[in-house]
C-alpha cells in the first residue's frame, strides 16, 4: 500500500488562514505525506464527502494535571476535536511534591479548579517527587497528546515549605532553587512555567494561592531559566487587582510585563475578559499589551469565545438557594430525595421567606461573589438563562429568567426555583459573569480579532461543577464560522486558524497545527453543516464517585491522533496513540 490511510472528498482547512480548497489527504508513518490530488493505494480510506478537513485542535488552556495520571480518554476535551492539550496552568499543579504536601496540593486544586478533593486523593497516583518524575509518570498511552508547564504554586512549596502556604517572600536562595528547578524540568522536555496571581483564586482552606504575591524579583528570577533555550513559555492569570480598584492595575501589569520581559523570546500569555467589575478592564490590557509589544515583549492574550460562565442547580456547585437554612438542612441529601421535599409548597416557601446565610468567609473557599450572588438574586436573573437542548450563548435580555418571572407574575427567585426542579431536578440554568455584560458577544469578537489574541482558557478538566467550556473549540467553530446571527462572524478559515496553527506556533509545537506534508496527522474530518453542540449534563464518573459536567458535540466524523482515529462518528475508538510530548525533543519538521 502506497498509504497507512487517505481522507478523500473533504474540503481543506489547513490552519494557515490561507482559502480553503478541495482534496485529498494521505497519511503514512503518523504523517502527512500528500495533500491535494493523492494517487494511490492506502490499507483504510475515510470519505470526507461534504466535510471539512482541519487540523487537530491545539488547546493551550486545560486542568487535567491531576485528571492525566488516571485517565486515558481526556474527556470532555477529546470530544471536541483536540488533540494536544497544554497543562499546569495558572500556576496550579501537583509536582514537584514532597509526600507531606500531598494534601496541600489538592486543597489548592479543589479550591481553585473545583475539581472534588475526593476524587483527586482517590485517583491520583503520586508516584512522583520531581516534575521530571511527574512527566515520566503521565507518559503512558492517551487519546490525545499533552504538553506540561511548570506550575509555580507547588515549585513555592516545594521549595519554601510552610513559609510558601503562609504567603512569606521568597529569598535569593529560594529564586536560585526554583529557577534551578524550573530549567531541571524544561531540559526534560516541560512546555514552560505558568503563575497565578488571582484574588479570587483560593485554596480549598480559604487562603490565597502560595504564588500570588510573587514579586517581580522572584517571578523574573525563575523566568531566567528559559534563557538559551529554543522552547518554552510563559503564562499567568492574574485579575489585575479588580478587587482592589483601578488605580493598582498599572502596579499589577508592570509586574506581569518585568515578567514577560525576562524572557523577551520566548513568548507570554495572559487572560483577557470582559469584567462586571470593571467592563472597560480588557481594553486597558489590551493597551498595555500592544504597549509592551513596541517594545519587543510579546504578551499574547488568551480570549474565550463566548461569555465565561457557570452553570447553576441544584446537582452544580452554586446556586441561588445554596445559602438558605431550609435548603441547607436537605442538602445532604441524594438528589432525588432533595427534589421531593423541595416540590413541597411548604418547603419552598419557607426558603423563599428566608434570607441566606453567608457563605464566604474566613477558612472557606467560597469567593467572596458568590455572597454577592446569593444577596443580589434579582439583579443575577437579568443574567440568567435557560440554554435549551442546543445551547443558545447569546441571548438577550428578554430571554433572562429576570424576563420570564415579570410574563409569569412571579419574583425571580421563585422562577429560579421552579426552573431549576424541571427534569427531576437536573435542569441547569446559564449565568455568564465575564464577556457578557452589554447582552452580546460583540466584545468577545473585538478581541478574539486582535493580533495578540490567542484561543484560549476553556479549562479542560477544571470547574467540574459549574463549568463545560472544554467544548470552546466546537462553540468557535460552529457558532463563530456559521450560526451567529445577531453580529459579525469569523470566517472558517479564521476560526480554524485560531483553533490549530495560531496556537500551535505560540506553543512551539512545530510538528502539528497545520496541514502540510511532513506534519503530524492530527487531523479532524467535521461534518460542518451539523456541527453542533448539545447541552452540559452531570455524570459520576471521577474517582470516588466524583461528579462532572461533560458536554457533546455531534458532527466529528472522525479525529485523528499521528494518524489513529481516536473520534469516528461523534464515539470514542478506544485507541489511545496520544502521549505526552516533551519539547526538548521537538524539532522543525
Amino acid at each position: 500500500m502506497d498509504y497507512d490511510l487517505k481522507i478523500t472528498g473533504g474540503t481543506i482547512v489547513d490552519g494557515t488562514g490561507a482559502p480553503a480548497y478541495e482534496g485529498d489527504v494521505a497519511v503514512k508513518d503518523g504523517r502527512i505525506v500528500a495533500l491535494g490530488a493523492c494517487p494511490g493505494d492506502a490499507a483504510r480510506v475515510i470519505d470526507a464527502t461534504g466535510a471539512i478537513v482541519t487540523p487537530g485542535f491545539v488547546d493551550l488552556h486545560t486542568h487535567y494535571d491531576g485528571q492525566v495520571s488516571w485517565d486515558a480518554d481526556l474527556r470532555p476535551s477529546v470530544n471536541h476535536g483536540v488533540t494536544t492539550a497544554v497543562l499546569g496552568n495558572c500556576g496550579v499543579g501537583f509536582a514537584p511534591v514532597r509526600p507531606q504536601d500531598h494534601d496541600c496540593l489538592i486543597r489548592l486544586m479543589e479550591g481553585v479548579e473545583d475539581i472534588p478533593g475526593v476524587a483527586l486523593a482517590e485517583g491520583l497516583t503520586w508516584n512522583w517527587e520531581s516534575f521530571p518524575d511527574y512527566m515520566k509518570a503521565i507518559d503512558f498511552p492517551h487519546t490525545i497528546d499533552f504538553a506540561a508547564m511548570v506550575p509555580h504554586d507547588p515549585l513555592r512549596v516545594y521549595v519554601m515549605g510552610e513559609r510558601a502556604v503562609h504567603g512569606e517572600a521568597a529569598t535569593a536562595q529560594d529564586v536560585a532553587r526554583m529557577r534551578d528547578l524550573v530549567r531541571e524540568a524544561m531540559e526534560a522536555g516541560a512546555f514552560g512555567f505558568a503563575t497565578g496571581r488571582s484574588d479570587t483564586h483560593r485554596t480549598s482552606d480559604g487562603l490565597a494561592t502560595p504564588a500570588s504575591e510573587a514579586t517581580i524579583a522572584e517571578l523574573s528570577g525563575i523566568a531566567e531559566a528559559m534563557k538559551g533555550l529554543d522552547w518554552g513559555v510563559l503564562q499567568a492569570v492574574s485579575d489585575f487587582d479588580l478587587e482592589k480598584g483601578p488605580a493598582e492595575f498599572e502596579r499589577e501589569f508592570d509586574i506581569v510585563e518585568a515578567y514577560a520581559a525576562t524572557a523577551p523570546d520566548h513568548p507570554t500569555s495572559i487572560t483577557l475578559m470582559e469584567r462586571p467589575l470593571d467592563p472597560a478592564q480588557w481594553k486597558k490590557i489590551v493597551a498595555r499589551a500592544e504597549a509592551a509589544k513596541a517594545k519587543g515583549i510579546t504578551i499574547r492574550m488568551q480570549t474565550a469565545p463566548r461569555a465565561v460562565g457557570v452553570m447553576v442547580g441544584f446537582q452544580c456547585t452554586f446556586h441561588p438557594f445554596m445559602g438558605h437554612p431550609s435548603y441547607k438542612a436537605i442538602a445532604h441529601l441524594p438528589l432525588a430525595e432533595r427534589v421531593a421535599r423541595l416540590c413541597d409548597p411548604e418547603v419552598k416557601a419557607r426558603i423563599m421567606a428566608e434570607t441566606p446565610d453567608k457563605m464566604a468567609a474566613d477558612g472557606s473557599s467560597v469567593p467572596p461573589m458568590v455572597d454577592k450572588f446569593l444577596g443580589a438574586v434579582d439583579f443575577v436573573s437579568t443574567m440568567l438563562f435557560q440554554l435549551g437542548e442546543t445551547p443558545d450563548y447569546e441571548q438577550p435580555f428578554e430571554k433572562s429568567m429576570y424576563a420570564r418571572a415579570q410574563a409569569l407574575g412571579v419574583s425571580p427567585l421563585s422562577a429560579i426555583y421552579d426552573a431549576m426542579l424541571e427534569d427531576g431536578g437536573r435542569a441547569m440554568l446559564y449565568f455568564p459573569f465575564s464577556n457578557y455584560v452589554e447582552f452580546s458577544l460583540d466584545n468577545v469578537l473585538t478581541m478574539m480579532r486582535h493580533p495578540l489574541a490567542l484561543a484560549g482558557l476553556s479549562d479542560g478538566g477544571a470547574h467540574v461543577g459549574t463549568v463545560c467550556d472544554a467544548s470552546f473549540s466546537t462553540f468557535l467553530l460552529a457558532y463563530w464560522a456559521r450560526d451567529r446571527v445577531r453580529g459579525e462572524r469569523l470566517t472558517i478559515e479564521q476560526a480554524v486558524h485560531m483553533l490549530t496553527g495560531a496556537n500551535a506556533a505560540h506553543g512551539g509545537f512545530r510538528d502539528r497545527g497545520t496541514l502540510a506534508v511532513g506534519k503530524r496527522a492530527d487531523i479532524n474530518v467535521i461534518d460542518f453543516d451539523r456541527l453542533t453542540l448539545k447541552a452540559p449534563h452531570m455524570v459520576h464518573d471521577l474517582p470516588a464517585g466524583g461528579q462532572r459536567l461533560l458536554q457533546d458535540a455531534v458532527g466529528y466524523r472522525a479525529t485523528l491522533v499521528a494518524g489513529v482515529p481516536v473520534i469516528e462518528n461523534d464515539e470514542l475508538t478506544g485507541a489511545r496513540p496520544g502521549r505526552l510530548v516533551r519539547m526538548s525533543e521537538l524539532r522543525a519538521v
